[in-house]
Formats: C-alpha cells, structure tokens, sequence
C-alpha cells in the first residue's frame, strides 16, 4: 500500500514538471521606481505634508466644513462600503484553502418496478424469511462531509494575497479620496471669499460711478458737457450693476457647491470675508521626490494594484499544473431509523483523492494567463504614470506658487496707482483739463486692477491648497 502511495507521488512530481516545461512564455516589465533627487524650487528634505490638515488650514469656518465632510460627503461614505467589500473579498479567497465541512441528513423511500433489472433480480434471490429487503426500501442518512483542495502550488494562497493586495489598494483610494476632498472644499471656500470680496469692490465702484454720474448730470445742466457725456457714464453705472448679480448668482452656486461637498441641503455658509485680503500663504517645504512615495495616497494604491497583478499571474500560471483535491465523509445509514445508530452495521465513511491536470485543450487557461500578464504589464505603466504625475503637480504647484506671489506684489502697486489715477482723472474732469472718456477708462481699469488682484489672491491660496494635495498632505487625520 505504502509502495503504491509513493508511486502516485511520484508519478504526480513527474508529471508537473511536463506541465511545467509546457507553460507559455510571457513578456513581464518591472516598474521603475526611480524619482529626481530634489524639486527645482526645493532642495530640503523638511515635508509640509506631515502637517494635518487642522493644523494647515487655520480658519475655524473652513475647519468646521470638512469636518463635516469628513462624515457626510455621500461618496466618501460609498468608498468605504467599497473597502467593507475588499474586506469580505480577503474572508472569501481565505475560505477557499481552508476544508470545506457540512452536515448531511436524508431521508428517502426507493420501490424498483417489478419488471426492471433491479425489481426482477431482488424477486428471483432467495432470501432467507426474516432477512429479506423491505418493499419498499427506505434510505435514512446522517452524517458530515468534507472537501479539500490541497495548495499546492499555492494558488489559493496567492489569490488570498492578490485580495489582501486590492484591499489595501481601496483603502489608499479612500485616503486619496480623502485629500481631493479636503483641496476641494478649500478652493471652494476661498473662491467664495474672493467672490465676497468682489461683490464688495462692485458696490463701491457703482456708488463712484453714480456719484460720478450726478456730477456729469450738473455740469451737462451749466452746458459744460453734452448728453453723450451723460449716457456714457449712465452705461458704465448699468453696467457695474449688472456685473452685481452675476457674482450673487456665483456665490449662490458656490456655496451650494460647499454645501454638497459637506453633504447637506443648501445654507449660508459661516465665513470672514474681511480677511481674505490679508491672508498670507504658508511657507511650503516640499522635501524630496522619493517621499511622494509613501505621502501620496494614489501612488500607495497604484503600488497595491501592481502587486495584486503580480499575483493574479501567478495564481493564472498554477492553473496549468494538476490540483489535488480531497473528500471525505463519515456518518450512519441504514434503511430503519432505529438501526442508523447499530454500529458497525449503520457506519458508512469515505476517503477520495482526486487529481486533475488540464492536458488537451488548454487555451481558456492561456488566455487567461496572458490577460493576467497584459493587466500586470498596464499596472506597471498605471504606477509609473502616477508617481510621474505626482512629481508634475508637485512641481507645476511649486512654480505657481513664487509666480503668484510676485503677480501679486506687482497687482498691489498697479491697484494703488490706479486708485490714485480715479480722483486725478476726476479733478481734471471738473476743472476741464481731461474729457470725460479719461475718466470712464481710469474707472474701469481701476475696477478691473481690483478684480485681478482678487483673483491673484484666490490663485495664491488655491496653490497653497494645492501643494498641499499634490504632496499627499490631508488624509492623516
């Protein structure tokens, strides 16, 4: 017995090495994880991103928003079922390696006809009296029953670890999730408060106008100027106004947008419009490349992607060697209810081994191993892409950053100057020295320098936010 044990064995150890010398050849390309040394605008190796966001993000109003987004936002909250899910799937790919055991119970009743194989053969055997079969014949079984796939090329294992891989790689796109959120609803807040601002500078520019317009209604009255004059400047007044209520509609919708991040119905939005001009952008310190690495969300979850892939082509190669499976069963049977617990009479069991090799016809299990190399050859670019992306926002945001704070100490000397320029433009006005064209244009330039320097402070702000994103800061919370 013990011979012919081993002679199966080897007879199996011979025939995977047949199967093995007959697995295609595949084409498989390793990621290259190498990253430039240092940022051009950044040579420490100090990183902002350790910084959590309520430490980044200093204004109490903003603060409170994503943290309200933090529980609300109703597509965070379906990315983590999506992690339950990942979870339940590593349960799944575990159970597939461990022995399957069931309970089995039945019960039947079995009346051959008279004139079959069966029913003739039982009515021509003398039996003994007392000891014929009973007609009908009844079947009572209980018992329990066990299968058993035997890893061993570690298939099982690998599609358990791919699992483990993919939810990990769900959990990284939560916390990518997670950090696009928070950019998210800090651009928005600050786009509101540039809006505010600009709803600000509109009003006092329509009381100017106006008020430049009850000057040009007198001196038209005393013939010092004609009524072109007086439209031209009533056109520019309209105009201001109705510059008014496109920005209301702006900041309706943005607030709404705010309120839809946070994930609730439409309602003022607590902010301090007042210091939005007198934000000052933070020091960013943006350290080395290699550290996007393990601070960007999107990178981890590419890395996780990769590595299940790898798998995947592994678990797909084991499918061409055989699988060993076993079953067993043990229990009792009798066709009485009150023998099934004789023993021995009433004891059944069983033991299987089964193998199985595919042999002809394999091209489904080919197919399927070439498409688990051409997935894992895509994550490998997926992951070199990622982390090259990373590196671009990390150096477009660095850039954006030193041009907007230039921008914007040039935008400062152009809105003083212009300002200046309006009560210049309108004391020449009224003593006559400067046509009244002088001062519409001095009025619009003003009011658009004013516009621009709003918009380069939002811009400023949104950089500062976004260097934030693009390091990975957000999701350690």
């Amino acid at each position: 017995m013990n011979n012919k044990i081993i002679n199966v064995f080897v007879g199996v150890i011979f025939l995977s090495v047949i199967l093995a010398a007959c697995t295609p050849e595949i084409v498989s390309k390793t990621e290259n994880t190498t990253t430039p040394a240092s940022f051009t605008h950044s040579q420490d190796t100090t990183n902002t991103v350790s910084m959590k966001w309520r430490e980044y993000f200093t204004d109490p109003n903003l603060n409170a928003l994503i943290d309200t987004a933090l529980s609300n936002n109703q597509e965070l909250n379906i990315t983590l079922q999506e992690i339950e899910m990942a979870r339940n799937e590593i349960r799944a790919r575990k159970g597939e390696y461990l022995p399957f055991v069931g309970l089995d119970a039945a019960a039947g009743v079995d009346k051959p006809g008279r004139y079959t194989g069966k029913g003739s053969s039982e009515a021509t055997t003398e039996i003994k009296p007392g000891m014929e079969t009973p007609d009908p014949l009844q079947d009572y079984m209980v018992g329990a029953f066990a299968t058993w796939e035997i890893d061993i090329w570690n298939k099982l294992h690998n599609a358990k670890k791919a699992a483990v891989s993919r939810y990990l790689s769900t959990v990284e796109g939560k916390n990518f999730m997670v950090t696009n959120l928070i950019a998210e609803i800090a651009n928005a807040y600050y786009e509101l408060l540039a809006l505010d601002n600009e709803l600000s500078i509109v009003k006092q520019n329509i009381e100017i106008q106006s008020n430049a317009l009850e000057v040009v209604r007198m001196q038209k009255q005393s013939a010092r100027v004609t009524e072109l004059a007086v439209r031209r400047f009533e056109a520019q007044v309209l105009n201001t106004r109705g510059l008014q209520f496109g920005i209301q509609q702006n900041i309706i919708e943005t607030e709404n947008l705010i309120n839809f991040l946070v994930g609730r119905f439409p309602q003022p939005i607590g902010r301090d419009t007042e210091s939005f001009v007198n934000l000052i952008p933070k020091t960013i310190q943006a350290g080395i490349p290699a550290q996007l690495l393990e601070n960007r969300p999107d990178v981890k979850q590419a890395e996780m992607n990769l590595a299940a892939a790898k798998l995947d082509v592994k678990v797909a190669k084991a499918r061409f060697y055989p699988s060993l499976g076993i079953s067993a069963g043990i229990g009792f049977q009798a066709f009485n209810p009150t023998y099934l617990m004789k023993t021995p009479q009433s004891l059944m069991y069983s033991l299987v081994g089964d193998l199985t090799a595919p042999l002809v016809n394999r091209n489904a299990i080919k197919a399927a191993y070439f498409n688990a190399n051409a997935i894992q050859i895509q994550a490998v670019y997926n992951y070199e892409r990622t982390l090259l992306n990373a590196y671009v926002e990390v150096a477009n945001q660095l850039s954006m950053i030193d041009n907007m704070e230039n921008t914007y100490n040039l935008k400062v000397q152009e809105v003083e100057a212009l300002t200046q320029s309006i009560d210049i433009s309108n004391n020449l006005f009224r003593s006559a020295r400067a046509d009244y064209m002088e001062v519409l244009l001095t009025q619009r330039d003003a009011l658009e320098s004013r516009f621009d320097l709003i918009e380069t402070k939002k811009r400023q702000m949104n950089a500062i936010v976004n260097i934030y994103k693009a390091l990975g800061g957000g999701w350690k919370y």
